[in-house]
């Protein structure tokens, strides 16, 4: 996803790679990395939100959705948002 909205112009790697390390210089970073997911996850969410593509709610709202439609997917079969099982939620994406 993030190499999709660089390409889409969303920002530069430059841009990406000063967020993602200040993200993982906060205090509190796991010294061995085992934490580098949530700070390029939370990197994502905020350069998202800095850019006003998506707020953090918006951002919750539909990783709430996949994580329900995953859970109702039968195994084997492809992960879809129209799995979903409370499909009133945020169904948007941030690049729409």
């Amino acid at each position: 996803m993030t190499v999709a909205l660089h390409d889409k112009g969303l920002f530069s790697w430059g841009e990406w790679a000063d967020a993602l390390s200040a993200e993982v210089k906060k205090p509190g970073a796991a010294s061995d990395g085992h934490d580098y997911y949530e700070h390029w996850l939370a990197t994502l969410e905020n350069l998202l939100s800095a850019k006003g593509v998506a707020g953090k709610g918006d951002v919750d709202t539909l990783a709430a959705a996949w994580e329900r439609a995953a859970h109702a997917t039968p195994h084997g079969k492809p992960i879809l948002l129209d799995n979903d099982p409370s499909p009133t939620e945020c169904r948007g994406s941030p690049t729409d």
